[in-house]
């Protein structure tokens, strides 16, 4: 009887443990103050006002002269002397943030800027991280990829955050207007022909191709809304090695004559929509088009002739690993000199070249330097000047910080115009004169500041975030560390997060956060609640996060490390950071190593318990992409290559499932459309073959990110604390 009292008690306390570390997002919400801002410049381009928060329930307005930096301050804006603008209602709402809980069928967002000013764009994964894919300049439209169901947060180059958008099944044209957001219209998927007037109208320019067959997947909805017969979704899913089409351009001129452009020079693209997107130059002489080779190691921007059809090279790269095609393909053409400015990584580092177009030479390197331009902000074609963002610029800071930089088109005039040690967000005024600066870190709440954009001279500081609220409320603060790589030299960079009642004289086992996907990095550098760490550190775990070898942004040779070898993973550096950090934390206990991830994450969870398993005890494996010749094909052959080889087997957890070892929890959404579901249950039934133990749970009525609802992420944080003990 004592013995069942005592575990009713455990069980109890237990619970009470889960409902506490669940309560922190609502115990810890609107207690960060000072901490955004968007600039509102009036028309003399000499001064700007904004609204900042100063408390839960409190607001100031502040009207700032640029050139002198003088400040006034008052709870309204007539006060200032300034009219009251019914914009003012919609541009400091509040956007009630919300994160992707599934994700449907292949959809697109299609963005029109009328704004002045840049603006950036994030997906809001399942965790509620802000992933940046990018800005769209003033002015700009953009298309972007995405599924029914994502959401994506736009926000001002400050980080005012601006609308947020769950994209739905159908593309959706949408205007950017400081109002919120609002559709234009909404489009049904484009055919997979294409069109391209001339400047002159004396052209047109078809993209054609023979049709091929392509893979559909069939995913069962078992528990549909409607009825209760299953129904069976059946969609396009084109995966590594499937055929492609290949696309031909036609030019056909005015009077009805066509000619095929010859294919010599790019006669196996990749390409799924069988179109291929082309750009005119101002006298219809010739239009360009890109090249990316199937395999990824080779790329071209082709020239062909309007009249003859004749194609010639502009730019090729080549690498015997592969090209970043989706972040570093980056031109912009400079059609009155006869030039274009492109970005190569061709000396082991994301640098900017400028070519003559014309005889595709290149007539100088513009930036040089063991450091990566990560974002092209700017051309002032003029003053022949370039406004970037760069990162690890400074070797006593964290190489990932995003810096704001000019440099002129012959590579002379470097600066680097934001000093501040954390992650920068810069907003230019309408006449480029002034910008202001948003930084911070994991470790640092935001610091705003205005800056005059010449020499980036600090013209005063704007505010300085207030959290010390959230962190009197039990929030703490993460701490960043960094420790050398599996070569000794390399360092890699991460974070550690404790629960509030964290005591040095316990031991606590520590969990890694794991997402490995070579795309990006995934470290925290800006600052924020980080909710989904903090949740389970509370449960009596230490949490860490980091960037191994494989992933994007620290050079070529860095990122090389995943090309044929996803499985990796950068596991021989996490493992060496965790080790290192524990040689000063004694409080960290390795024997109680745990792992979670969802999607590339997911796959690399599970793979810790296949290749690592004398150092990784538990993992949870959320939607993985555990066989790479399963998942979707831009993905994966970016980074495992083509043609469908051996490696791809080599990286395999469903082919490896005979070394599990450790405890092991495969969470999946049936009515997953990201990631084939069925790479899943594939592995499942390679652990059952092999006769391993693990546990296994589909989510019914769920897409990708199945751990991220609210019962997946109950079972997740059951498992670990069942397995682990904090």
């Amino acid at each position: 009887m004592k013995s069942i009292l005592l575990l009713l008690l455990s069980t109890s306390a237990m619970a009470a443990d889960y409902d506490q570390a669940l309560s922190l997002p609502k115990r810890t919400e609107n207690l960060v103050f000072r901490d955004r801002l968007k600039a509102n410049w009036l028309p003399d381009g000499k001064a700007f006002w904004y609204r900042v928060q100063t408390g839960p329930k409190a607001h100031e307005f502040v009207l700032i002269n640029s050139t002198t930096g003088e400040r006034k301050t008052a709870q309204s804006l007539k006060a200032l002397g300034l009219p009251e603008q019914e914009a003012l209602k919609s541009s400091t709402a509040k956007i009630e943030l919300r994160r992707t809980s599934r994700t449907g069928e292949e959809s697109g967002l299609k963005f029109i800027n009328q704004l002045d000013a840049d603006v950036d764009l994030f997906w809001v994964n399942q965790q509620g991280e802000h992933i940046r894919y990018g800005g769209i300049r003033a002015g700009a439209e953009r298309e972007q990829h995405t599924f029914d169901g994502h959401v994506w947060l736009i926000t001002s180059r400050t980080g005012e955050h601006l609308a947020i958008i769950e994209a739905g099944p159908l593309v959706q044209t949408l205007i950017i207007d400081g109002k919120g957001i609002s559709k234009a219209k909404v489009e049904e998927k484009k055919p997979r022909e294409a069109g391209f007037r001339s400047p002159d109208g004396e052209f047109l320019v078809m993209s054609e191709a023979s049709p091929v067959t392509r893979r559909q997947i069939t995913i069962v909805d078992s528990s549909p809304k409607e009825g209760v017969q299953p129904k069976l979704k059946v969609i396009d899913y084109i995966k590594p090695g499937d055929p492609l089409p290949k696309p031909q351009m036609v030019i056909t001129h005015k009077e009805g004559r066509k000619i095929r452009v010859p294919t010599e020079l790019y006669q196996n693209p990749f390409t799924e929509s069988g179109k291929l997107d082309v750009t005119w130059s101002p006298d219809s002489h010739e239009f360009y088009f890109d090249y990316n080779q199937r395999g990824h190691q080779l790329y071209r921007i082709l020239a062909a002739d309007a009249q003859t059809g004749a194609v010639r090279v502009v730019v090729e790269e080549t690498s015997k690993t592969f090209i970043d095609y989706t972040h570093k393909t980056w031109r912009h053409w400079l059609h009155t000199t006869g030039e274009l400015l492109w970005m190569s990584e061709r000396d082991g580092w994301c640098h900017l070249y400028i070519y003559d177009a014309k005889t595709a030479k290149v007539k100088n390197q513009i930036t040089k330097g063991s450091w990566p331009v990560r974002e092209v902000l700017y051309i002032d074609d003029a003053r022949r000047e370039i406004w970037f963002l760069a990162s690890g610029l400074r070797k006593e800071e964290d190489p990932y910080h995003l810096h704001l930089c000019r440099i002129n088109f012959d590579g002379s005039g470097l600066q680097q115009l934001t000093q501040g040690d954390g992650n920068h967000h810069v907003e230019f005024s309408p006449n480029r004169d002034f910008f202001t600066d948003s930084y911070s870190r994991a470790d640092l709440p935001p610091i705003h500041e205005l800056h005059r954009s010449r020499d980036g001279s600090l013209v005063c500081e704007l505010e300085k975030a207030d959290a010390s609220q959230l962190l009197a409320a039990g929030w703490t603060m993460p701490e960043r560390f960094v420790a050398k790589g599996r070569d000794g030299t390399t360092d890699i960079h991460g974070i550690l997060i404790k629960p509030s009642h964290f005591d040095p004289a316990k031991k606590y086992p520590v969990i890694e956060d794991i997402y490995a996907g070579p795309h990006s990095a995934f470290t925290p550098k800006d600052f924020g609640r980080l909710l989904n760490q903090h949740i389970l550190a509370e449960l009596g775990f230490i949490i860490v996060k980091l960037d191994g070898m494989g992933t994007n942004h620290r050079g070529k040779a860095f990122h090389d490390v995943c090309w044929k070898n996803i499985k990796d993973a950068g596991f021989p550096d996490r493992i060496a950071w965790i080790k290192a950090a524990a040689q000063t934390r004694p409080w960290m206990d390795l024997t109680r190593v745990g792992i979670y991830g969802g999607s590339a994450g997911g796959q690399n969870a599970m793979r810790a318990l296949l290749d690592h398993h004398d150092f990784y005890h538990v993992a949870v494996a959320d939607c993985g992409c555990h066989d790479n010749r399963m998942d979707k094909i831009w993905w994966n052959e970016q980074w495992m290559g083509w043609p469908v080889d051996e490696s791809y087997a080599r990286s395999s957890n469903k082919d490896d499932a005979h070394k599990l070892e450790g405890h092991l929890l495969l969470i999946v959404g049936e009515l997953d459309t990201n990631v084939d579901p069925t790479t899943t249950t594939q592995v499942v039934g390679a652990l059952q073959k092999a006769g391993k133990t693990f546990d296994f749970m589909p989510i019914i009525g769920t897409g990708h990110g199945a751990a991220e609802t609210p019962y997946g992420s109950r079972l997740r944080m059951e498992f670990l604390v069942r397995h682990l003990k904090p």
